[in-house]
C-alpha cells in the first residue's frame, strides 16, 4: 500500500502557496506557483503519488477544486471561519498557512465545508447574477423618482414605471427640461433592458433539465414561487447534507447564536454565519406566505400575538424551511396532513 501525501494550499488571486507532507509530518516540498491552469498542470506532474489536497474556501476555490479533483485521491475545502479559529497564531504568512492547512488535513482535523457539484455551482452563479440585475433595476427606479423630485416635478408614484404613463409624463409636463428628459429616458431604457435580461435568466433556469422536476415539486408548497424554489435548489445543492431541520434553519440564517455559561443562556440576534441569498429569499417569501396558506396565516397570527411582527415572519420562514426539506427529501409534491399542520409522512 502506497503512503499518502498531504498538500495544503493557500489560494490567492495570482499565487498559490503549497506545502506537501508525508503521513509522519515531514515536509516533502513547499513553495508557490502562479494561479493558472497551465502552472497547476506542470506542478501536478511533479507531485508524489497518491496525494490529497485541502484549501480554504474563497472566491477562487471553485475552479481550482474542479481542476485538481480528477488527479487527486481527495480534494477538500475548509470552512474559513472555523479554520481561522483552529490555526490562529501570532505569526502568519502564506507559507505558514499552507503548512497549517496541510497539518489539519493530515491529522483529519480539517473543518470541511460542503462543496456543491460543478453543475449546481454554474447555475448558482447564474441565479446570483440575476439577483445583481434586480438590485440594479431597483436602484435605477429609485434614481428616476429622485431626478423628478430634484426638479420639483409632481408624478404618480404607483404609475411612474408604467410605459404609457412615463411617456405621457415626459411629453406633457412643462417642468421637465431637455437635459432632465434625456436622463429620465436613459434610466427607463436601463430598467427595461435589465428587466428583459433578468426574465431571460429566470426562464433559462426554470427550463434547465437538472432543475425542472425539482423546482416543480417545490412550487407545490404554498407561497413558494419560482425564485424561492430556484434559490433553494441551487443554494442548498444536496438536501441530504442536512441531518435535521434545525441545521437547515441555521444554514438559512433564521435563528440566532446561543451563548451559554452555567445557568445563563443568552440568545443573540440573527447570526451572520448564514447563506445570505437563502435568508433574504425565505424572509421575503414568509412575508407573503400568510396570504396563500391558512396554516401559515394561523402560525403568523399566533406568533404576532406575542408582540413582534418580525418574530412572526421568522416563524413562518422556519416553517417554510421544514416544508422545503420534506418535499425535497421525499421527492414528491407537497401534501398537508389532515390532522396536523405538517407534511404528510
Amino acid at each position: 500500500m502506497q503512503p499518502m501525501y498531504y498538500i495544503g494550499l493557500d489560494v490567492h488571486k495570482r499565487k498559490i502557496s503549497y506545502c506537501v507532507k508525508d503521513s509522519s509530518g515531514k515536509i516533502h516540498t513547499e513553495g508557490s506557483i502562479a494561479a493558472t491552469r497551465v502552472d497547476l498542470d506542470h506542478w501536478m506532474k511533479k507531485l508524489p503519488q497518491p496525494w490529497s489536497a485541502a484549501m480554504e474556501a474563497t472566491m477562487f476555490t471553485g475552479w481550482i477544486y474542479d481542476h485538481l479533483k480528477p488527479h487527486a485521491a481527495t480534494v477538500k475545502v475548509a470552512h474559513p471561519l472555523m479554520l481561522r479559529a483552529i490555526a490562529a497564531a501570532k505569526k502568519k504568512n502564506d507559507r505558514i498557512d499552507a503548512g497549517k492547512i496541510c497539518d489539519c488535513l493530515r491529522c483529519d482535523f480539517l473543518p470541511e465545508s460542503y462543496m456543491a457539484s460543478t453543475a449546481i455551482r454554474e447555475r448558482r452563479r447564474t441565479l446570483r447574477y440575476r439577483n445583481l440585475l434586480v438590485r440594479q433595476m431597483v436602484q435605477m427606479k429609485i434614481k428616476t423618482g429622485a431626478l423628478l423630485m430634484e426638479a420639483g416635478v409632481s408624478y404618480n408614484k404607483q404609475r411612474l414605471h408604467k410605459a404609457g404613463y412615463f411617456r405621457e409624463l415626459l411629453a406633457t409636463n412643462p417642468d421637465i427640461d431637455e437635459g432632465l428628459c434625456s436622463l429620465l429616458r436613459l434610466c427607463r431604457e436601463t430598467v427595461v433592458r435589465l428587466g428583459k435580461t433578468e426574465s431571460a435568466l429566470v426562464r433559462s433556469l426554470e427550463r434547465d433539465s437538472l432543475l425542472v422536476e425539482r423546482v416543480e415539486r417545490l412550487m407545490t408548497i404554498p407561497a413558494v414561487g419560482p425564485i424561492t424554489a430556484l434559490t433553494w435548489a441551487v443554494e442548498v445543492g444536496d438536501v441530504q447534507r442536512f441531518s435535521s431541520i434545525k441545521k437547515a434553519v441555521s444554514y438559512c440564517g433564521l435563528c440566532g447564536a446561543e451563548k451559554s455559561s452555567g445557568n445563563t443562556v443568552q440568545r443573540t440576534p440573527l447570526s451572520k454565519q448564514r447563506n445570505k441569498h437563502l435568508q433574504t429569499t425565505l424572509i421575503e417569501a414568509a412575508k407573503m406566505a400568510p396570504r396563500y396558506s391558512p396554516q401559515l396565516a394561523m402560525l403568523y397570527d399566533q406568533e404576532k400575538q406575542k408582540g413582534n411582527a418580525n418574530r412572526a415572519t421568522l416563524a413562518v420562514a422556519r416553517k417554510l424551511v421544514a416544508y422545503l426539506m420534506a418535499v425535497d427529501r421525499g421527492q414528491r409534491n407537497f401534501q398537508l396532513a389532515e390532522t396536523r399542520s405538517t407534511i404528510a409522512a
